[in-house]
């Protein structure tokens, strides 16, 4: 039997998801009322079977840190292990400068491991994903290297790194973010390619391609621009449909979700395309479980059935986590994080509300980001009237509104 090991980056500042990412990198951002992103990366390699991970981190750590510590404790008696990479400057007093500069300053953990093959995967993606059919695309091609890659509508090409295959599914080609002409798909020429940022290689190149890289002074260090956009002209180097990948429990709508949430707008969509009536991505599907830490918070509560004056304790097509209390109020198509408190006479529409945050009598909050240990007072209204939003909060060009963690907020705003 192969032995395998994942190397998860979750090491990025996540800037464009900024205010969410001020106390917390990307990976640890909330996720589905009770997740975290990097729980979806996590649990596709357990769920995998794949049950030997280092988490590569580096900005903002703690938080990340705290939830991967209390959440991810597999046997070690069966020498199974969610471990915890800091970034050791074990080449000198420098951060990271890249992805592949992650790996290299950590090759040792690799060498010492041993592993046949290695998994480099980012940690900032929600999808599901069954990583042991890519490991046998990859043996059955005798690859040095597979990169996973989904296809995506050309407009969004700048965003990604696309790729060109031939007839076999063998790469010939690989521009990162092309700002103009990107390559499309063969007899598509609306969709393009694109590198989910999901790697699999046979440890020995993986080892030679990252020593080489170190070496070149002109390098961006970087997976997309310098590992994989030289290495398929000198080594093998295949490229895995993700849309072939089929997970137990999974419909054939979910075959081939996949959302890179790095910019808020992706990340409140991918959270609202859970709480459809009927979700293109399932939280709820028990032989593919995406797993997190389990804390004793008690069930949620709904209070009052007072139709005279509309007092009802009620939630609609929303995903509401344990602890929370909707106290004669309305909460609709939205997600609500663990021990939430809706007050009465509340109305909370198309939004995402984060750990631990109390919203008082009156409120009317639509389209908004609601960050942890936040206390709205009674009678406040966000989302309605962007320019007086926009004079105390951060505003999407879409409308979103987003109040960072802690904020006070004056009563009367």
């Amino acid at each position: 039997m192969a032995k395998l090991l994942a190397m998860i980056l979750a090491g990025g500042e996540g800037r464009r998801l900024d205010p969410l990412t001020r106390d917390r990198a990307k990976p640890a951002v909330p996720f589905g009322g009770r997740y975290r992103i990097v729980d979806f990366v996590l649990s596709n390699m357990a769920n995998s079977g794949i049950l030997k991970m280092k988490v590569v981190v580096q900005y903002k750590s703690e938080s990340l840190n705290t939830h991967v510590q209390r959440a991810w404790r597999l046997t070690s008696l069966l020498n199974q292990y969610v471990e915890l990479v800091p970034a050791q400057m074990r080449v000198g007093p420098k951060w990271f400068e890249g992805s592949a500069d992650a790996i290299y300053q950590n090759l040792n953990i690799i060498t010492d491991e041993e592993p046949d093959f290695t998994f480099v995967f980012g940690a900032d993606h929600v999808y599901r994903m069954d990583a042991r059919q890519m490991l046998a695309f990859h043996q059955d091609r005798k690859a040095d290297l597979t990169v996973a890659a989904v296809p995506i509508p050309v407009g969004e090409a700048s965003e990604f790194g696309i790729i060109e295959v031939d007839a076999e599914g063998r790469m010939v080609g690989f521009v990162e973010k092309p700002t103009s002409d990107p390559k499309t798909m063969p007899g598509d020429p609306t969709r393009c390619l694109a590198s989910m940022g999901n790697y699999l290689f046979t440890t020995e190149a993986l080892v030679q391609e990252i020593v080489r890289d170190a070496g070149d002074p002109a390098s961006a260090h970087d997976f997309g621009k310098s590992i994989v956009a030289s290495m398929y002209q000198r080594k093998r180097v295949y490229v895995y449909d993700f849309a072939r990948n089929v997970v137990p429990g999974q419909t054939e709508r979910e075959r081939g979700y996949w959302r890179d949430v790095g910019s808020i707008d992706a990340y409140f969509q991918a959270n609202m395309d859970l709480v459809a009536v009927d979700p293109v991505f399932s939280l709820y599907n028990d032989e593919w479980p995406i797993f997190t830490v389990q804390y004793n918070y008690p069930p949620a509560k709904f209070v009052f059935n007072n139709e005279r004056d509309n007092r009802i304790g009620r939630a609609t097509d929303s995903l509401i986590s344990e602890g929370c209390i909707i106290s004669g109020a309305h909460v609709h198509h939205s997600i609500l994080s663990p021990k939430v408190r809706v007050n009465s006479y509340a109305t909370v529409e198309e939004s995402i509300v984060f750990e631990n945050v109390n919203i008082g009598r009156h409120c009317r909050i639509r389209r908004a980001i609601i960050d942890k240990h936040v206390d709205i007072p009674a009678h406040t209204t966000i989302g309605f009237d962007h320019e007086k939003d926009r004079k105390h909060f951060h505003v999407t060009e879409s409308g979103i509104v987003i109040i960072p963690k802690g904020m006070r907020i004056e009563a009367g705003r």
